[in-house]
């Protein structure tokens, strides 16, 4: 069974940056499509990013197009978010989640079949 564990949330100023990662439990993590999702107060989980198996292609949803960057090291088994120029806005808990394939880059998150705890990320404007 895959398991994800988020680490890299925090308090941040508006403006800052803060990098997420994903540390997943398994040997065929290069197999997957990875993804970001948050969920920000009183609101339901929505889409941030994804990459695909290979790194070969992402996608990112409008409002952090230009300030946030997703990657993964696939010999480390991690996947990172690297979030710049943070906005009040951005405040969310922060899941990483894992899709079995690979060559997708999917928004929805129905086809994500494993999730992490999530990560508080908290931005003071």
């Amino acid at each position: 069974q895959l398991q994800l564990v988020e680490s890299g949330g925090g308090l941040i100023q508006a403006g800052g940056s803060l990098r997420l990662s994903c540390a997943a439990s398994t040997r065929t993590f290069s197999r997957y499509s990875m993804a970001w999702f948050r969920r920000p107060p009183g609101k339901d989980r929505e889409f941030v990013a994804a990459i695909t198996s290979n790194a070969g292609s992402t996608a990112y949803v409008d409002s952090v197009k230009g300030r946030f960057s997703i990657s993964r090291d696939n010999a480390k088994s991690t996947v990172y978010l690297q979030m710049n120029s943070l906005k009040a806005e951005d405040t969310a808990v922060y899941y990483c989640a894992a899709n079995g394939n690979g060559f997708s880059t999917d928004r929805n998150r129905r086809y994500y079949g494993y999730w992490g705890q999530g990560t508080q990320v908290t931005v003071s404007s």
